[in-house]
């Protein structure tokens, strides 16, 4: 587990922002710094920052008060919690900004989708942190040490002063960048050997097992204050005094436990990659390496037996942006080029085209979703069957507008007109209940392909209460009626009909001019209602 700490995130989020809005150019990964080299620009960073320290300040109990402070703030005792008047009156030259923990929450996810690169599986740790499990992964960054210099180089190049350490499980991660010492950059990132967790942390202090103030507070008084003075007490006493919770952490911070992560995102069935020496700019590069990319996953998918049902492509820009697009598939696909396609329609429909900027050091091409691939039989002209046509369409479609605007109806178990119909999505494939077959071939339709949601309200005469209508008014128009069939008894759902539902009797009508229409009549006449309201509901061809 890489455990990344980023101790002054409000601070160098604003830096960031200001530094944009003044047009600096950020220096890229591609630089070819050396390590002393980044250290020499945190180190002026640093010197900038101590002439002006910095504190964000919000409004509890009626004041205002420090919510959180940037390195130098911090050394001069200006700490979370203090009111903005006694730090004023400490140092009047210090700099405040408000606090805002939704853009730093937006700032940390930015991070979090730019480690993508090193690892799927990116978790959160608190507000200020993150953990990346990284098993099976460093040895395609040339092990664990390059993996953590190159991504603690990267973030300093960005702005971001950072903590980090590698350990068996992430409590003992956690623990080691927070309170293992050393300052912030690339020099002082601790590596714990498998196995070495529980020796690793034994200087640490309690605090480190993230407990409570006031479990911290007893262990203080009762003359703990190390993990190791801890670790070295009897388990059973401890457990009674501060309960199970406390023994499980200190388990986990000694590596006799690896309690599992929550990734941000699942992570993809399959992935294919690319990493560029040089960032790559040109779109049709970029559409060209997804093509490649297309065939490695083609070989994973045959291996599985299985084809593509949702794929997502991740860009990686140098100056640690990321963008995401997802394509769906309305059947298990497997063609390199037909991914291709869908990608670049996908790409040519963006309302917020792709920015290159300094360009993309990385490319990754993922199978979000996979079904088993199903072999079709060809006709002798060659062709398969015209399903395919029709997913070829879909897929293109949902490419272009979205999956939302491309539907398709589907029945309800239901026997209400108006929530029998259902529009879903036509990516979404699968077992449908069928539309059942309410008259022979040729014999008029029983329901109209029109209806209005609601219901209008209309006029009629009637010849007796139950009986159907003789003349009817629908928008200022009177409609005599010359022939009637019906009715048809829709009773209402008693499982979840709503108050003041009643029973429908339909009929279908036809006037003198030879128009047909679907009325309804609500409320059976003295039983539910006295006074039956008349409705028209559809309108047939």
């Amino acid at each position: 587990m890489l455990a990344l700490w980023f101790p002054d995130l409000p601070a160098d989020r604003l830096r960031r922002r200001d530094r944009g809005a003044h047009g600096e150019t950020p220096v890229h990964p591609s630089s070819g710094l050396s390590g002393a080299q980044d250290e020499a620009r945190a180190d002026k960073t640093d010197a900038r920052a101590a002439a002006h320290p910095l504190v964000f300040v919000a409004k509890a109990g009626g004041a205002l008060r420090i919510a959180a402070a940037d390195r130098a703030a911090r050394a001069l005792g200006l700490l979370p919690g203090m009111a903005l008047a006694d730090a004023r009156a400490r140092h009047p030259d210090i700099r405040t900004a408000d606090h805002d923990p939704a853009a730093d929450c937006a700032c940390l996810d930015a991070v979090a989708d730019w480690c993508d690169r090193y690892t799927p599986l990116v978790a959160l740790d608190g507000a200020d942190g993150l953990t990346l499990d990284i098993t099976g992964c460093a040895h395609l960054f040339g092990g664990e040490t390059a993996l953590l210099q190159q991504a603690l180089r990267a973030l300093l190049r960005q702005g971001f002063a950072v903590r980090a350490a590698i350990a068996g499980n992430g409590p003992a991660a956690h623990a080691l960048a927070r309170f293992g010492g050393g300052d912030s950059g690339t020099s002082s990132a601790p590596i714990v050997p498998p196995g070495g967790e529980a020796e690793a942390v034994r200087p640490l202090p309690v605090a480190a097992l993230r407990a409570e103030a006031e479990t911290q507070a007893a262990l203080h008084r009762m003359g703990l204050h190390a993990i190791g003075e801890l670790a070295d007490r009897p388990r059973a006493p401890l457990a009674a005094r501060f309960g199970a919770d406390l023994v499980d952490r200190l388990d986990a911070l000694l590596g006799r436990t690896r309690p599992p992560i929550a990734p941000r995102r699942p992570a993809p069935l399959m992935t294919a990659e690319r990493r560029f020496a040089e960032p790559l700019t040109d779109i049709d590069a970029l559409l060209a390496t997804l093509a490649m990319l297309a065939g490695d996953l083609k070989d994973m998918l045959e291996g599985r037996g299985q084809g593509a049902r949702a794929l997502e492509a991740a860009f990686f820009r140098a100056d640690g942006q990321v963008r995401r697009c997802t394509v769906e598939t309305a059947r298990a696909l497997r063609d390199p080029d037909v991914m291709a396609r869908l990608f670049r329609e996908r790409l040519e429909a963006l309302a917020d085209p792709l920015d290159p900027g300094f360009g993309f050091d990385t490319i990754r091409l993922a199978v979000l979703r996979a079904a088993p691939f199903g072999t079709r039989q060809e006709t002798l002209a060659g062709r398969t069957d015209t399903a395919d046509d029709l997913a070829a369409l879909v897929e293109r479609l949902a490419a272009r507008v979205g999956r939302t605007h491309v539907l398709r109806f589907t029945r309800r178990d239901t026997h209400v007109p108006e929530r029998e119909a259902l529009a879903l999505s036509a990516l979404d494939t699968g077992a449908l209940p069928a539309w059942p077959r309410r008259r022979e071939a040729g014999a008029p339709p029983l329901r109209p392909l029109c209806l209005f949601d609601p219901p209008q309200p209309v006029e009629t005469l009637a010849a007796v209460p139950d009986g159907p209508p003789i003349r009817f008014r629908w928008r200022r128009v009177v409609h005599d009626v010359v022939r009637a069939e019906g009715p048809e008894r829709i009773a209402p759902e008693w499982w979840h009909a709503a108050d003041g539902d009643l029973t429908r009797d339909y009929f279908r009508v036809e006037d003198a001019r030879g128009r047909r229409f679907w009325l309804f009549r609500a409320g059976l006449y003295g039983h539910e209602t006295m006074r039956p309201r008349w409705y028209l509901h559809g309108l047939f061809a």
